[in-house]
């Protein structure tokens, strides 16, 4: 298949992979892909003609300075009047009339049709009013009589060019929330733990308090418990909630006795603690019932509207159909008119049993509260962004986001990775990537609302994979993670909206821009305002040195270590190394070769350190670079060896439990160690 034909559609003809070798994307994939995007026969002079036959795109985002957008249409109509209405996020109307030979001619084609019809098209260039930020409607009439003819409409999207603006040079800490330990929980982190941890360092000078991704997930052991990957993007898991926050909660002793017991287990035990509150908090709903609800919940209700009704639907019916038969966990083996979620047989669930939804619904409100709280007290404590949340690139596919939103994800495809160092055969990342169409025909509502939920309550979000706004790599079902390409997304369409959505919540924004990342996308993210996102082993210089603090950009986050590489104390000891080797991951070949490779690598970095001035103080080291945002991991406070992910590893790995070595009540000495190395390091308290 010819590039033309693949660059139509959106899939890259090639890739170069991270040693700089060229793939051609082969026939079968392409067809693969093709058939994912709902493509039949592809035909590039079709593709022309389909986009030329449209006056307008489905969505037009621009930029608030933009004075024009395109109109497409017939050569043959080029002589009319027409006029632009845009109604604006306020209901407001506005109307422009033009008449076309006035107006500039930005295009023009000649193609030929299945009929082998010739038909020719122009372009016109229509002037735009004053602009104002926001989600509004456009429209573009033909002024014929004795009506208006509607020539073409669109979801109009105003957007800075931008994200937030960020002038300062701060510090915070990243911790896993799941993982506080303290004299109170329920054996697992909660908002009222992450109170105590601002506690302690906001007065040592964090500005911020890192999180991971706090989305809704199974909460089942080994393989629903990555934050990762979540079973709702939009919304939050009811395990952070604290209980005793919710309502007057009975404590019988056999209750505390369970509580006391997981409270002092050495991971954290998702199924255990997730069953004990979600006990608790059902036992708290009927009182607010019985009190008459709250304004506050209504209100709550009405803005979050179908997507929240959606999720709370999807929990209680997997309560119930899993209560009914034990042995079925995933939405794709339910009855099937329970698969539908617009099916009569689930708006007859949801009406039926109409209290369970509500207290689903309940929970999220409970959860957004609590965490409204939280932000309201690191800013009040003195941190200029407060919390730092996270979002991931991933759902599960057997996850409410596919239940109530698959038109949004292609079938027949799963993202993934090329081959690289880490894993020669690719990665297969097993979860459907988005529809970039359905996507856009919906005016980005849906993405919108993503990073709105996520960033809500916070001042900074991380964009886990922030290349998938450009690109993401498509492996077609039946086939190898090696025999893959990639397929292009509406990248400017995506940082317009994420830019507006910025603005508005008031949040800066950290693309996770690591991988093989083009120079092109990172001036792209750069010019929209994102900051990268520099982690300290991968900073290195084509000899494999490490970079000198200075060389690092101030346009970024520098981050010590990731969930999913070594903590610094584990990078010196080879951990991660005997990690995958323990678990079965590598064999004593590849072993023997990581762990002299590690060797080399260890005597690099303590030269980097000692020429920067920092000999045995990576933490020091990084505060000291010019980068906007640093990021110190609580692992790498505490000395702790193990990191919490062990990429490839399931059941073989305690992943995403691992708990601090310390409690919240006894955080004090490592806020002073982290108050002595920002003061070392030279770096400005804000």
């Amino acid at each position: 298949m010819d590039a033309r034909t693949l660059v139509a559609y959106g899939i890259e003809p090639e890739y170069t992979d991270i040693w700089g070798r060229e793939h051609a994307t082969s026939e079968p994939v392409a067809r693969a892909i093709l058939r994912s995007l709902g493509v039949g026969e592809p035909d590039a002079n079709r593709a022309r003609l389909e986009e030329w036959s449209r006056p307008l795109d489905p969505a037009l985002v621009v930029r608030d300075n933009d004075d024009s957008i395109t109109l497409r249409l017939p050569a043959g109509r080029s002589g009319e009047s027409i006029k632009l209405e845009i109604r604006w996020e306020t209901g407001e109307m506005e109307h422009h009339p033009y008449f076309l030979p006035e107006l500039t001619t930005t295009g023009s084609v000649t193609l030929v049709d299945s009929e082998n019809i010739t038909r020719s098209f122009i372009a016109k260039r229509i002037p735009l009013p004053a602009l104002r930020l926001g989600y509004h409607d456009l429209r573009i009439y033909a002024v014929r009589q004795p009506q208006l003819e509607i020539l073409g409409e669109a979801k109009f999207i105003v957007c800075p060019r931008r994200a937030m603006a960020f002038d300062q040079r701060i510090a915070g800490v990243a911790l896993s929330l799941y993982g506080l330990r303290s004299a109170r929980n329920w054996g697992c982190g909660d908002f009222t733990d992450l109170r105590a941890a601002i506690d302690a360092f906001a007065p040592a000078g964090a500005a911020f308090i890192a999180l991971n991704p706090l989305h809704a997930i199974a909460n089942r052991q080994p393989y629903n418990t990555s934050p990762y990957l979540p079973q709702c993007s939009l919304y939050r898991n009811f395990i952070y909630l604290d209980p005793e926050k919710v309502g007057n909660l009975e404590m019988p002793d056999s209750l505390r006795t369970e509580i006391e017991k997981l409270r002092g287990s050495e991971f954290v035990e998702y199924e255990a603690v997730a069953r004990l509150k979600l006990a608790a908090l059902q036992a708290l709903f009927p009182a607010f019932l019985d009190e008459g609800g709250s304004p506050e919940f209504d209100r709550y209700v009405a803005r979050e509207g179908s997507h929240l009704h959606d999720f709370a639907v999807y929990c209680a019916l997997d309560q119930k159909i899993h209560r009914d038969n034990p042995n079925l966990w995933l939405w794709t083996d339910w009855p099937e008119p329970y698969r539908d979620p617009r099916s009569p047989e689930v708006a007859r669930f949801a009406q039926e049993h109409s209290r369970e939804v509500l207290f689903y619904e309940f929970l999220q409100w409970h959860i957004d509260r609590q965490l409204a709280d939280v932000q309201a007290y690191a800013r009040d404590k003195g941190m200029s962004i407060g919390l730092y949340h996270d979002l991931a690139l991933a759902t599960d596919r057997f996850g409410s986001d596919l239940w109530a939103n698959r038109p949004f994800y292609a079938a027949g495809c799963r993202v993934g990775a090329p081959p690289d160092d880490f894993s020669p055969k690719g990665q297969d990342w097993a979860f459907p990537p988005p529809s970039r169409e359905a996507h856009r025909r919906d005016g980005y509502r849906l993405f919108a609302q993503s990073i709105r939920n996520n960033a809500r309550h916070g001042g900074a979000l991380r964009i886990d994979h922030v290349m998938r706004f450009f690109r993401l790599y498509w492996i077609p079902d039946q086939m190898e993670a090696a025999d893959g390409a990639y397929v292009r997304d509406y990248a400017e369409d995506l940082l317009g909206v994420l830019a507006l959505e910025s603005a508005r919540g008031k949040f800066i924004v950290i693309g996770e821009d690591l991988g093989t990342v083009t120079g092109e996308v990172r001036h792209a993210l750069a010019q929209a305002g994102l900051l990268s996102y520099r982690v300290l082993w991968f900073e290195r210089n084509p000899d494999g040195s490490f970079r000198k603090p200075e060389e690092y950009p101030a346009q970024a986050a520098a981050s010590s270590t990731t969930h999913d590489l070594p903590t610094l104390a584990g990078f010196f000891a080879s951990r991660d190394i005997h990690a995958r080797r323990a678990a079965g991951l590598i064999e004593e070949a590849e072993y023997q070769r990581q762990l002299a490779a590690r060797r080399e690598e260890i005597e690099r970095l303590e030269q980097a350190l000692k020429d920067a001035g920092f000999a045995g103080d990576p933490i020091g080291f990084l505060l000291s670079t010019p980068s906007a945002v640093a990021v110190v991991n609580q692992e790498d406070l505490t000395g702790e060896t193990e990191q919490q992910n062990l990429p490839g590893s399931t059941w073989q790995h305690p992943n995403w439990r691992r708990k601090m070595k310390v409690s919240v009540e006894d955080l004090a000495p490592l806020a002073e160690r982290f108050r002595a190395a920002v003061a070392r390091s030279g770096r400005a308290r804000p």
